[in-house]
């Protein structure tokens, strides 16, 4: 299996991201993600192209050329692809199945301060927080 289908196959577990695969998301940010391949998970997620806009700072309009023209993302937008898709991962390990942390992330969080956290999808920032939010989840820490 390519290092690719791991990183992008919501049923792969993100523990079998390891260290070494480090460096094959680093070259998949440096090159870009091709929008085919983003859209193969985009698919299997919640997310509608229009979150994805928001997610990825690009205007619907964009996303629809994008996706017309099977172009490739830039690094920035790659990166936050990447960092969504693990998160996701992450979440579906923690949560036990996908249905569950679908739940989650569209419901309104009081620890998040009341916010739905996929509405921290679209900053690196948000996104570490919301990692940060499923360790203590994952080993019972919830206050």
């Amino acid at each position: 299996m390519k290092t690719t289908d791991i990183i992008f196959d919501p049923e792969v577990p993100y523990s079998s991201i390891e260290d070494k695969n480090v460096f094959s998301l680093i070259d998949i940010v440096r090159k870009g993600v091709k929008f085919p391949l983003f859209m193969g998970f985009a698919n299997k997620s919640p997310f509608s192209l229009s979150e994805w806009s928001v997610f990825l700072h690009l205007s619907e309009r964009t996303m629809q050329r994008y996706q017309k023209e099977k172009r490739t993302f830039d690094p920035l937008q790659s990166e936050r692809i990447l960092e969504i898709i693990l998160l996701y991962k992450k979440g579906i390990e923690v949560f036990g199945n996908a249905d569950q942390f679908n739940s989650w992330l569209d419901t309104d969080n009081l620890a998040l301060g009341k916010i739905k956290p996929k509405m921290l999808f679209d900053n690196s920032f948000g996104i570490n927080h919301l990692k940060d939010e499923l360790t203590r989840i994952e080993f019972g820490v919830l206050a």
